[in-house]
């Protein structure tokens, strides 16, 4: 790979530190070589010298709850609204159009079938890092169980190119749902351990799964080295998951100090996806949104914000995921504008790469700006520590580099 030397940059590295401005990043096989200022960099002979302007250098971002497969709402209607390959094909969209937004690594947390992650690392299709869930886990009734009050169909369905949902009640078939999913290569499993607005029989209020039912899943994912993140809204249901060993709460829209503070004893992550009720909230009745739906959404954006500042004073390890999909994906980078609005711009950032890298586990490779780590890197035109807001702008970010390779714009 060419060795570079990017100049002139205004350089965050996403560690705590403050920005360096005229600051210089090397990037040599891949992997970042020094950082620093400009006076404090070695940079080698053979080293192609960019100039980048004073734009911002920063991490790749990433999104630890993303969902690649879900093209809208009603997954029930799937197969009908986009058959076979128009699937397939819908899917590789968004997974570039996410590595185009700046998004170098994301976790998809619910039906995303492996095989699209096997065809990135293929090179068949540009994308992020990818670690996916497969299909979650729900227990009957549940936020992954589609069906429809007058459906009386015993079988749970969903698009056949899709990881679709695991029904399962009860530790034993929980054993085996979990099981399964890491067969069919889960890199984590999704448990749904509380109700939410995009499930037709269920209220967000609702704690799913008893503490015995999760344990099953933690044990067999941590069998093979792997972990649980949870959907869950309200404070039993969180605390229902951290007993049972799960790794990231996924929502937690209304905890309270006491289900935050057994959060921080048990070092779990709470991952926040305000985006994805703002823009639900604004614009989902255009989008074909039932009522019902939109009474939830409404119910869990009013108390986004509370939770994450009750989360900054436990002092949680706090990741960043918008959750959109299908209309709304566009604004998978307003997560980052409205964390910032209790946490500030770089704890935003931050939360994005770094702790999001150690969710993932492999913050020892990439979330940091550092000597040793590869070269997962985005050139910005502007600064987000200003206006934090360029970033959902994707034609703002006008480098994006994957372990040392540009995959969009030039150097």
């Amino acid at each position: 790979m060419n060795t570079y030397a990017l100049c002139n940059a205004n350089i965050i590295d996403c560690t705590s530190r403050d920005p360096i401005v005229g600051g210089t990043l090397v990037v040599s096989g891949g992997r970042i070589q020094d950082v620093g200022a400009a006076n404090s960099v070695s940079i080698p002979r053979d080293a192609r010298m960019v100039d980048v302007g004073g734009r911002t250098v920063m991490p790749g971002l990433m999104d630890a709850h993303a969902h690649m497969a879900l093209l809208e709402a009603r997954i029930a209607e799937y197969e009908d609204k986009h058959p076979g390959a128009v699937f397939a094909y819908s899917v590789a969209r968004n997974i570039e159009n996410t590595l185009m937004q700046g998004y170098t690594t994301i976790r998809d947390t619910g039906g995303c079938d492996w095989s699209f992650k096997e065809s990135v690392d293929r090179g068949m299709i540009p994308g992020p890092r990818m670690f996916v869930s497969n299909g979650p886990i729900s227990q009957t009734g549940g936020h992954g169980d589609h069906r429809l009050r007058h459906d009386r169909r015993s079988e749970h369905h969903d698009h056949p190119l899709m990881a679709g949902s695991s029904i399962a009640d009860g530790a034993d078939q929980v054993r085996y749902a979990t099981r399964w999913q890491l067969r069919t290569g889960a890199d984590q499993i999704k448990i749904m351990a509380g109700g939410g607005a995009a499930s037709p029989t269920d209220a967000v209020e609702d704690p799913q799964y008893t503490v015995e039912e999760l344990a099953a899943a933690v044990y067999e994912a941590r069998a093979v080295r792997k972990y649980v993140c949870a959907h869950v809204y309200v404070p039993e249901g969180i605390m229902n998951c951290v007993k049972a060993g799960v790794r990231s709460i996924e929502h937690g829209n209304f905890m309270d100090e006491e289900s935050a503070s057994l959060m921080k004893e048990s070092d779990v992550f709470l991952v926040p996806t305000l985006a994805i009720f703002e823009m639900s909230s604004r614009y989902g009745r255009k989008n074909g949104a039932p009522e019902s739906m939109l009474q939830k959404i409404n119910a869990v954006r009013d108390v986004g914000a509370q939770s994450l500042e009750i989360a900054q004073s436990v002092g949680l390890k706090i990741g960043s995921g918008s959750d959109v999909f299908g209309p709304y994906a566009e604004g998978r980078a307003l997560s980052l504008e409205l964390q910032a609005g209790v946490l500030g711009p770089m704890e935003s950032l931050i939360c994005a790469t770094r702790n999001n890298a150690e969710l993932f586990g492999i913050v020892d490779e990439v979330g940091t700006l550092e000597a040793g780590k590869l070269a997962d890197v985005i050139i910005v035109d502007g600064d987000p520590l200003e206006d934090i807001r360029i970033l959902q702008d994707q034609d703002n970010v006008k480098v994006v580099m994957q372990s040392g390779r540009v995959v969009k714009g030039e150097l």
